[in-house]
């Protein structure tokens, strides 16, 4: 038998290799090209000119120094924008895998325990005092503190029925989620009703909405550090996340029912830490982009039509469509009504709910 199955999997194995390699070529090219698009158009020539340059490879390569209006379009203005969307949709879709196996619910998304209506919450309190500097602290913070909530009120739920992991289960910490979400939107729309003035409406809308527009290198640090470090991190987990797919008490291995213990899966310790990674990189995200919807839950859905339910081709190639995705949503939404900018969270809820009616259909269709 296992002779048998041996090239199968390598042939899975090589699949899903050949697949992130051209999925990395796509988002190559998708950043490339990207920045090039704008009211003021570029060649691909000119931005492999500047960011040449800007590494100091000009004088390697007999470049001449670029054009000042051309190098402040690509490295202060495009390029900080197109890696900040590229980080965050790559972080959000890999939240969105971890999620969905970790809660066993194929409609979880990064934001599921709170996360987003606490970052909403923090980032409306700064709006209205008119301290926008703090606005990614707040947002963070804001996330966190959701994050929090959200265990401690799940874990308390579980010493109260008596469960014997801590209380830590799928359905209690969607639960808690989502009342601990509600409670924090509703504190939002009262901050907002009660205290915000003017602008401040356009300015708390603008970030409710999600958008890139503010983009810093700044910004590209610390959504591409985040997305880099903690993202690795929680993309190396595939094997156990393959495990929590089946349950906390079973999993399918040689055809026969096994204790998820027995894979060497320590189950509430590690959904504990895993939660506590998708927080991070979610608080560290959208205290960057505000609130984007869809990336974490579509992109999920669509990379397993290509891979099936193994998460460790599912997480790199979900991370790598995801950025690909997200910089072309955002590209759309500074560009189909130039001069005017959409906020990037109003395209990825256009293009993401009927996708994500199409999957669903599809799924029907296979059943």
């Amino acid at each position: 038998m296992s002779d048998v199955r041996a090239p199968r999997r390598t042939t899975a194995t090589g699949g899903a290799a050949v697949a992130a390699v051209v999925a990395a070529a796509v988002l190559v090219a998708t950043v490339v090209v990207a920045v090039t698009i704008g009211p003021a158009a570029l060649s691909p020539a000119d931005v492999w000119h500047v960011v040449a340059t800007r590494l100091g490879l000009g004088d390697v390569l007999g470049h001449a120094a670029p054009d000042r209006l051309v190098d402040g379009m690509v490295w202060q203005l495009r390029l900080p924008r197109v890696l900040t969307a590229a980080a965050v949709g790559a972080g959000l879709a890999v939240c969105g895998v971890v999620m969905q196996a970790l809660t066993r619910n194929p409609l979880a998304d990064p934001y599921l325990l709170g996360l987003s209506s606490g970052a909403s919450l923090g980032a409306a309190c700064v709006l209205v005092l008119g301290a926008t500097v703090l606005l990614p602290v707040a947002a963070f913070v804001g996330a966190t503190a959701a994050l929090a909530a959200t265990l401690l009120l799940a874990a308390a739920a579980g010493r109260g029925a008596g469960a014997g992991t801590g209380g830590l289960t799928p359905t209690r910490t969607v639960l808690a989620g989502l009342a601990v979400s509600q409670l924090a939107a509703a504190a939002t729309s009262f901050v907002i009703f009660w205290s915000a003035k003017g602008d401040q409406y356009r300015e708390i809308l603008s970030w409710l909405m999600g958008s890139v527009a503010g983009a810093t290198w700044t910004s590209v640090a610390i959504a591409g550090g985040a997305a880099l470090v903690l993202g690795t991190l929680l993309a190396s987990t595939g094997s156990m996340l393959d495990a929590f797919t089946f349950g906390d008490t079973a999993a399918i291995v040689a055809l026969r029912p096994v204790r998820a213990a027995a894979l060497g899966v320590p189950v509430a310790r590690v959904r504990w830490v895993l939660l506590v990674g998708v927080a991070l990189l979610t608080g560290a995200l959208v205290s960057q982009s505000g609130s984007i919807g869809f990336v974490g839950l579509i992109l999920p859905h669509a990379v397993r039509v290509l891979t099936g339910a193994r998460h460790r081709a599912l997480l790199p190639l979900s991370a790598l469509c995801g950025a690909t995705f997200l910089v072309w949503a955002d590209t759309l939404a500074r560009t189909v009504f130039e001069p005017r900018e959409l906020p990037v969270g109003i395209v990825t809820a256009a293009i993401g709910a009927p996708v994500f009616a199409l999957l669903l259909w599809r799924g029907r269709a296979r059943s």
